[in-house]
């Protein structure tokens, strides 16, 4: 099973296959609205915004997992998102993405990428980076901010 095999609920709860996404480079984040990463919203909006014309998407899994920092509605997250950071990007329906009831696409993405300190996400805004062929590429910390992935961005498109 590849990335583009998974079909995800979208911030509305309609289903979207990834092979939407054929072609493109991909950002995959688990997100949280409460957060003191919070505000890579911002960045990350401002990645999307430089780079959609060149094929950047940036799929946002909300996850109320850590310290419960996302405990709102997906109706309330995109209203926060949109008013507070302008956020254009694709949202998606807040997730698990460790334990027993995790996403599907998560145990994927944690397979092809472990991470430093094992495959659980350990935090909100955890980043993979998916190239156009759809191979997870690198996994982020969530302390990398999205201005420190740039270029490996760049390089992809």
């Amino acid at each position: 099973m590849g990335f583009y095999d998974f079909t995800v609920k979208d911030i509305k709860g309609g289903d979207v296959a990834l092979s939407e996404f054929k072609g493109k480079v991909l950002l995959v984040v688990n997100t949280a609205t409460g957060c003191g990463f919070t505000p890579q919203y911002e960045g990350l909006e401002k990645l999307y915004e430089t780079y959609k014309e060149q094929g950047l998407e940036i799929l946002d899994f909300p996850c109320n997992q850590f310290a419960n920092q996302a405990p709102g509605t997906n109706d309330e997250i995109v209203s926060f998102c949109q008013l507070k950071y302008n956020v254009s990007f694709r949202q998606f329906a807040k997730i698990d993405v460790n334990g027993e009831n995790e996403s599907p696409l998560y145990t994927f993405l944690k397979k092809a990428k472990g991470g430093v300190f094992g495959s659980n996400i350990k935090w909100n805004f955890t980043k993979f980076l998916i190239n156009r062929d759809g191979e997870v590429v690198d996994r982020f910390a969530p302390a990398t901010t999205p201005e420190k992935i740039e270029e490996k961005i760049k390089e992809l498109l």
